[in-house]
């Protein structure tokens, strides 16, 4: 049996402790041993799945990545990735604040003359020889949509430009281009957004739809199937809701007219809290969007996931002496090892929960619901809280325990303030001034008392509730008539809010 002198010290375990970052673009190198491949994830590897949905946090840019990780094996079969979107840097889209589409019309047009270029791209990268190809290359370079060597920001300018040039919002006019050297002309192959006359034909106009139909049959005569990725989208559209709502409801418009195709599909990983403001706005083709899959956390894959983590770390596994597959084939043994790791509870006392549902609780904000980003974040904060303490010359935690109460208590006021300045604020910025106007106030509002914080008057101050309740910031509790608003837990230490209802 093992003794306590065969084991490492507490401090070297801690010291080595990785927990993974909570972001999945900046841990690409070790996401793919953290991941469980579930159902669904094996729907969307399998290609059954377009549209995921989920919290902040939740992992869609993990799925994502674990897509980019599997490309060789994915070309092997046939199917090659596409990124829409740069995986981390400035968004591509990003550009579309300071010239926006006038219409959700214009921004359909603007994604599918995008898209063909991708694609066009992608066609020429793999010299693709076929006679759908060079008529689909030809018409895209003609109309200077593929430049060469550039980025996808350089591929948007591109197709910004070339609507721009033609000074109409419906059509793009074919006619002669003139050789500015030899005064000669040629069709000037271009693309209309509305169905070309006869005469237009003969001088070589096209239209999206046409082309994507032929881009479809490049790729069939190539044997492959091309993934255009979305990701990122939260980001590329945040300074404006309008422009938001304007090009998420028409890129999946784009997504149902690319339905029919075989060979060509967008993958669109996006929140769910963004999704619902798109429908809310109206968007009546949302039952149609059937090939999508919502993200969803519970106690045991949280669990689970955290486990994952832990046991990475050679270190830990020695001194618990433990054996990394067992304990992940084992839900009872994942368990059990979390509580020889951290004290049975952070409350002392009967009633109060065991230290991973108080973890849970306290990472989740009024939708009720938790998403790995917090819980990841808080252990790693009660990691460095904990070494600081030995450190210190504090007592070690009692027992095989790494981590004692107070260094998990005491790591939550940083989770608390990151989520609120760079979740909220961030992405809400003109609610900030109402949020730090609660600031030392009770954790459980009325609408009376929200009033009179906010000096508004009881209608006013009803809506504002609303809108931080679709946020996640308020949880609405009470009968229809006399609602009251809690706050979080989540969200109590960064607003110094104190425990109870207002007076």
């Amino acid at each position: 049996m093992r003794t306590q002198a065969d084991r490492p010290e507490k401090r070297a375990v801690l010291d080595a402790l990785n927990i993974g970052q909570r972001i999945a673009e900046q841990e690409t190198g070790e996401l793919s041993s953290y991941f469980v491949e579930t159902t669904a994830w094996q729907a969307i590897y399998a290609g059954e799945v377009d549209v995921v949905y989920g919290p902040k946090g939740s992992g869609k840019s993990a799925l994502y990545s674990l897509l980019r990780d599997r490309e060789q094996p994915l070309r092997a079969r046939g199917t090659v990735l596409v990124s829409a979107e740069n995986p981390s840097g400035a968004p591509v889209f990003r550009d579309l604040v300071a010239e926006p589409p006038a219409s959700v019309a214009d921004f359909r047009n603007l994604w599918k003359l995008y898209l063909l270029s991708l694609i066009a791209r992608l066609l020429r990268e793999k010299r693709a020889r076929n006679a759908p190809a060079r008529s689909f290359i030809r018409v895209l370079e003609r109309t200077g949509l593929v430049p060469h060597e550039a980025s996808l920001r350089g591929v948007l300018r591109s197709v910004l430009d070339y609507i721009g040039s033609t000074r109409r919002a419906e059509s793009i006019d074919a006619g002669l281009k003139v050789d500015p050297t030899t005064a000669s002309t040629e069709p000037h192959l271009l693309i209309s957004f509305r169905e070309p006359s006869a005469s237009e034909r003969l001088r070589g106009q096209t239209t999206p739809d046409e082309l994507f139909a032929l881009a479809d049959r490049a790729l069939e005569a190539l044997g492959l199937s091309a993934w255009v990725l979305f990701d990122r989208l939260d980001v590329a559209f945040s300074e404006s809701a309008e422009l938001e709502a304007n090009a998420l409801a028409a890129l999946f418009r784009v997504y149902l007219d690319l339905q029919p195709l075989r060979h060509l599909a967008l993958k669109i990983f996006l929140r769910n809290d963004i999704w619902e403001r798109v429908t809310r706005a109206g968007f009546p083709e949302a039952s149609h969007i059937t090939r999508s899959f919502s993200i969803a956390w519970n106690k045991d894959s949280l669990l689970n996931l955290i486990v994952r983590r832990l046991v990475r770390n050679p270190l830990l596994r020695e001194y618990y002496g433990v054996d990394e597959a067992a304990v992940l084939a084992d839900a009872r043994q994942q368990e059990a090892l979390f509580y020889r790791i951290f004290p049975p509870k952070v409350d002392p006392g009967a009633k109060r929960p065991s230290t991973f549902t108080w973890m849970l609780l306290r990472t989740q904000d009024g939708t009720a619901h938790n998403a790995p980003r917090e819980l990841i974040h808080l252990l790693s904060a009660a990691r460095d809280v904990q070494r600081r303490r030995l450190r210190e010359g504090q007592r070690e935690p009692p027992g095989e325990a790494l981590f004692d109460r107070s260094s998990i208590r005491m790591a939550l006021p940083e989770v608390s303030r990151e989520r609120l300045e760079q979740t909220l604020y961030a992405e809400h910025p003109e609610l900030r001034p109402w949020l730090m106007r609660l600031k030392r106030e009770r954790t459980e509002q009325t609408p009376e008392s929200l009033a009179q914080i906010w000096d508004l008057d009881r209608e006013g101050a009803l809506r504002l509730a609303d809108e931080l309740v679709q946020v996640g910031f308020f949880e609405e509790r009470g009968a229809q008539r006399a609602p009251t608003f809690w706050v979080p837990f989540l969200y109590r230490d960064a607003l110094e809010l104190e425990e109870g209802a207002a007076e």
